[in-house]
């Protein structure tokens, strides 16, 4: 393991690796992992990557787990980079178009990624209960991962949660409250009971680990175009820790040598009823307000408030990116005409990239010859109530 140290994103101050912990003791913000990268490189490199198992552990050099007997996994990452070339020809200019397909993670949705790492991680520090509030697809996840450690497992999530979430979850052990409320509603309970409970909260950002897994959609993308990254990504944005942990993975490939300073214009994607982000970009803060009255069908990007909205903020501006919302009818229209054409069944927050992307070209953000990725962060077949 070659983790030296936790750093708060915020002020910097320097918290102990190897200790059970969430926020920045000093002021309150996420920790992020960082690595002695040079130790690392010794053994993960280009060359070193043939050969190594079709997961996202392939990268444990940059990963947190100590000992690998506490690795939790369904063989989750190494997802498929499609090429979307019959999307594209529908666009107003030529551009090479993919689509990174979260869904085919296990417990189809890229949260697979976060909770690998995250309950990896608890097993290591001796957790044996955990929490979390949920949108739907995290609580999924962490369900299954927590069931294969044989940890407790406790969720909180709104009343209305797409039905099939709230089933996975029951069918995999878990203890499931239904909140009539938001996901900020359901995190504040966690809040509230977990001392006395003795869980650990795995919430998104308030722990260090589930951005770690979720880093490695950025490694992926980097390998899966032989070391050259894209010229664009439009990332559907709930919590924004896929957005987050690919701008970090970025960062430590060019440190380990392996690409250069050129990084992706970096797109964050919501829909209008709920978009802090967007709100707070074009209005040049670094921090966002909470989103009043959010709703939108898609409901991982149903956040009204993003503990990690700066590092998502700071993000998008470093890459010369954007952030674009589009309506509940241009997502939902987006994931039949994505699958007529692909036959990608994806989801709701997924499509939502499309519509932006179409917004992007019109604006002359996105310009011909450009290569473009979507990320399709679930399975569609988990929104049903979406398309009814």
């Amino acid at each position: 393991m070659n983790v030296t140290h936790l750093e708060c994103a915020l002020c910097g101050l320097r918290h102990e690796a190897g200790v059970l912990q969430n926020l920045c003791v000093e002021c309150g913000k996420p920790l992020l992992v960082r690595y002695d990268l040079k130790a690392a490189g010794q053994t993960l490199y280009p060359d070193s990557l043939k050969g190594r198992e079709s997961s996202l552990w392939r990268y444990r050099e940059v990963l947190p787990v100590r000992d690998w007997n506490n690795v939790v996994s369904f063989g989750e990452g190494w997802t498929p980079l499609l090429n979307a070339s019959r999307t594209a020809e529908s666009l107003e200019v030529a551009v090479d178009l993919y689509i990174k397909d979260e869904g085919q993670n296990p417990t189809q949705s890229f949260k697979a990624r976060g909770m690998t790492a995250a309950i990896s991680m608890a097993k290591e520090l001796g957790v044996r209960k955990v929490a979390v509030p949920s949108a739907g697809n995290a609580a999924g996840a962490m369900a299954a991962y927590a069931a294969r450690a044989g940890m407790e497992a406790h969720i909180f999530m709104p009343a209305d949660t797409p039905r099939a979430n709230v089933i996975e979850c029951e069918q995999t052990g878990a203890h499931v409250t239904l909140i009539d409320g938001l996901i900020t509603d359901c995190g504040k309970i966690v809040g509230d009971r977990k001392k006395d409970e003795g869980w650990f909260e795995v919430s998104t950002l308030k722990e260090p680990y589930r951005v770690e897994g979720k880093k490695t959609m950025g490694y992926e993308l980097a390998e899966q175009f032989n070391w050259e990254l894209p010229d664009v990504i439009l990332y559907p944005t709930g919590g924004g820790t896929g957005l987050i942990g690919m701008w970090k993975a970025f960062d430590e490939m060019e440190q380990l040598g392996w690409i250069g300073p050129k990084r992706p214009k970096m797109v964050s994607v919501q829909s209008a009823t709920c978009a802090p982000i967007v709100r707070a970009f074009h209005a040049g803060e670094r921090f966002a307000n909470e989103f009043e009255n959010a709703a939108t069908v898609a409901s991982g990007l149903r956040v009204p408030k993003a503990i990690g909205d700066f590092l998502i903020l700071d993000a998008i501006r470093a890459s010369g990116g954007t952030a674009v919302a589009v309506t509940d009818e241009e997502l939902v229209a987006a994931v039949k005409e994505v699958g007529a054409a692909e036959g990608i069944f994806t989801a709701p927050e997924g499509a939502a990239c499309l519509p932006a992307l179409r917004k992007l070209i019109a604006d002359g953000f996105v310009t011909g010859g450009e290569r473009v990725v979507i990320f399709n962060t679930g399975a569609g077949v988990k929104y049903l109530e979406a398309f009814q």
